[in-house]
């Protein structure tokens, strides 16, 4: 007699999720809302108006999960990854469809999820555990090994609203990733840690993954997405447009992606102010803007930025510039500190240019970021903000040795600084 196929750990049916745009979805009691409707009759219209102006973040989206699998879901800005994960984690409710999932779910969706800011590290930890429904025999168990991942044994006792975002998110994760749950569900949100704990991350991650347990994790770092997970889904406009092995989604992504052109749509950001990149592209040596090169024409990286009044007298920055490949790898990283090079503000408005003296790289797309800083801050970093295209190639590539900074080693000076005092 043939054995009964195991039931799929996680199964997603018609799942759609509405939004209405400017309405305030904050639950009122209904004394409330008649107090509101005769104090303010003109202002109850417009927002019942407003009902039909509505977003679908999610709509129709089917698929299942096997036990065991690890599953990538990738996706330009807005696709509704995030909207996907919160209902699959029990945060929001959706509009239609149903989510049934026959496991224990930890999720780490954004910095200070399930935490409550006025308990300690410490109380927070079993906090996690008992709304993952364990008992505290168990998280006592697993506890000198959570703390021991994140990495805060001195700030345990603690009031977590003291932490900074990225020994939050340290905690957060190991929370998450050690509480043994059966499903793990992790956002972006490992961005906001240093490198070397996103490597531990992900290693954490595959460990999770070989024990057995599912994974579900959401990044636009394509190199990561493909060495963890077996599996994908694409999103775009909320709804799948391809679901299966990791390289096909991932291919299928990089062909029909529309790379964000502004910075604004860039895939990640941060910094702690203070100037404000507003623009970044690629022009040729007759200063015309353009996205398509060859590998051994000079081009010029740049960037325009808008300068707070704090940093407009004569303060030394770095400017930086990275190349990756669509999978997210870095090939290429050139900083004006490098070259000895001073940047020194004067008015509101600053233009930097670096000459790349050529870009000997195979045919295809990368991805460009920029970033500013002072000393040893960053104030603004611009993530995959726009992107070029080398359609021939006719140069050889020397390789360089610092590989936290690229793969490869191009020619160029940071020659070209331009100031502003009007915008």
């Amino acid at each position: 007699m043939a054995s009964k196929k195991e039931e799929p750990i996680i199964e997603v049916k018609h799942l759609s999720k509405q939004y209405s745009i400017g309405v305030d979805t904050t639950y009122k009691t209904l004394s409330e809302s008649l107090t509101s409707a005769v104090r303010h009759p003109l202002k109850t219209l417009k927002d019942c108006r407003r009902q039909n102006d509505i977003f679908w973040a999610l709509k129709d989206v089917n698929f299942e999960v096997e036990r065991g699998e690890v599953v990538g879901i990738i996706g330009r800005n807005g696709a509704g990854k995030s909207t996907l994960l919160k209902i699959l984690s029990r945060i929001t409710s959706p509009t239609e469809g149903e989510v049934i999932m026959r496991g224990r779910v930890g999720s780490l969706l954004e910095v200070g999820t399930g935490f409550h800011p006025e308990l300690s590290g410490r109380e927070n930890i079993y906090f996690n555990g008992s709304i993952l429904g364990m008992k505290k025999r168990e998280i006592d168990e697993k506890f000198d090994e959570i703390v021991k991942f994140s990495g805060v044994e001195k700030f345990l006792d603690t009031p977590v609203k003291r932490y900074s975002s990225g020994m939050q998110v340290r905690l957060a994760f190991s929370v998450a990733a050690n509480l043994d749950p059966e499903i793990l569900v992790v956002d972006e949100v490992l961005a906001v840690g240093d490198a070397s704990f996103q490597k531990k991350c992900l290693g954490k991650m595959s460990e999770v993954a070989e024990g057995g347990r599912t994974v579900l994790f959401v990044s636009h770092n394509l190199d990561a997405v493909s060495s963890l997970c077996s599996k994908g889904i694409l999103l775009d406009s909320g709804s799948i447009s391809y679901q299966g092995e990791i390289s096909k989604t991932i291919s299928y992504y990089n062909n029909i992606v529309d790379i964000p052109l502004s910075v604004e749509n860039c895939a990640k950001r941060g910094g702690s102010g203070g100037i404000k990149i507003n623009n970044v592209w690629i022009s040729t040596e007759r200063n015309e803007k353009t996205n398509k090169i060859t590998s051994s024409e000079i081009v010029f990286l740049n960037l325009e930025a808008i300068v707070e009044p704090e940093y407009q007298n004569n303060k030394k920055l770095t400017v930086g510039f990275g190349i990756d490949s669509f999978e997210g790898q870095r090939l290429f990283t050139c900083v004006s500190s490098w070259e000895n090079k001073e940047i020194i503000t004067k008015g509101e408005k600053l233009e930097v240019s670096c000459r790349l003296f050529s870009i000997p790289l195979i045919p295809g797309k990368y991805l460009i970021s920029a970033s500013i800083g002072y000393q040893l801050d960053t104030l603004d970093y611009v993530g995959h903000c726009t992107y070029f295209e080398i359609y021939e190639n006719d140069t050889s590539f020397s390789i360089n040795r610092t590989k936290d900074h690229g793969f490869l080693n191009f020619p160029y000076k940071f020659d070209y600084i331009a100031f502003d005092n009007s915008i």
